[in-house]
């Protein structure tokens, strides 16, 4: 059995468009080409691979085990590459990174500015994505490492701690709660909130808390980032729960005080998650070295 890299790179991008033409486009071959290649792998394969649609493609269960073959096989040959571009230059490279809210719009733009200054060479592709699917794609292949925070429950994935943070309650100046040192985070409530948007990590996460006592959480107004949260909160739009390290930072130009949680839950500990680090190329090695100096 002959696979051609072509021909697997093409299929991730069918798969990952979910659309013939879109995985064609993508590879820059016309849409009869692609046919006539995914035709080939599943003969080579004697499976089926995508359910063929008026609305596009959908992967079949034989489809969703090459996907994840084919993205460790294209891994691997970007590590090929990576290692065998450092004896001409050390500073080569392409990462790619599923990463949650906190470390998206908190601390990796300072880490990947300071990164990306010194090594010309190097792109990074940064997502943003909920917790589950970090570690998926971490696991498929489809990311070099993830960040993360919070209990981790699942096998197969090399756990690097590399800081701590808390969730804390933001409120206006002159609040009900600004009188308050610690507040549990079930007493809060009855106060409307301003959250994050459907794909953030922090904003799932809370869901899951309060779904936990069989309420829901009072949200008012949902924006992108923790700066427009806080500009939200200091107009009395309503509270929020915000990584410390971010409402520290925005406390000291607006009007918004920080109340701690006294839930066990409020204290997270943040990692970076990889399927193997020793089979990382060296610039993700040097990359989860700046994560973890920048916070040393």
């Amino acid at each position: 059995m002959h696979f051609d890299i072509p021909d697997l790179r093409l299929f991730i991008f069918v798969a990952e468009e979910l659309s013939l033409t879109g995985g064609a486009r993508k590879a820059s071959v016309s849409t009869a080409a692609a046919s006539t290649r995914i035709k080939s792998l599943e003969g080579q394969l004697g499976s089926r691979l995508f359910y063929r649609g008026s609305q596009g493609v959908e992967l079949t269960p034989a489809g969703e085990k090459l996907l994840k073959h084919a993205r460790t096989i294209m891994r691997q040959v970007e590590y090929v590459k990576s290692d065998f571009s450092s004896y001409s230059n050390s500073n080569v490279g392409h990462i790619k990174i599923f990463a949650n809210t906190t470390a998206v719009t908190d601390f990796m733009p300072e880490v990947l500015a300071r990164f990306l200054g010194e090594r010309p060479a190097i792109s990074i592709d940064l997502q943003e994505k909920l917790t589950n699917d970090i570690f998926r794609g971490v696991l498929d292949g489809a990311a070099d490492f993830g960040l993360t925070s919070g209990e981790i429950k699942i096998k197969g994935l090399e756990v690097l701690p590399f800081s701590f943070d808390r969730l804390v309650v933001v409120v206006p100046l002159g609040h009900e709660l600004a009188g308050n040192d610690m507040v549990d985070f079930f007493d809060t409530l009855h106060h409307p909130y301003v959250g994050l948007h459907e794909g953030s990590t922090l904003l799932q996460f809370m869901k899951a808390q309060v779904k936990e006592v069989g309420v829901s959480l009072p949200l008012r107004i949902q924006v992108y980032g923790f700066e427009p949260a806080c500009r939200m909160i200091e107009a009395g739009v309503g509270i929020g729960i915000l990584p410390e390290s971010s409402a520290a930072r925005y406390q000291k130009t607006m009007d918004v005080q920080i109340v701690h949680l006294s839930n066990d839950w409020a204290s997270r500990e943040r990692a970076i998650v990889v399927r193997e680090y020793e089979t990382l190329p060296e610039a993700s090695k040097e990359l989860i070295k700046e994560i973890k100096d920048y916070f040393s």
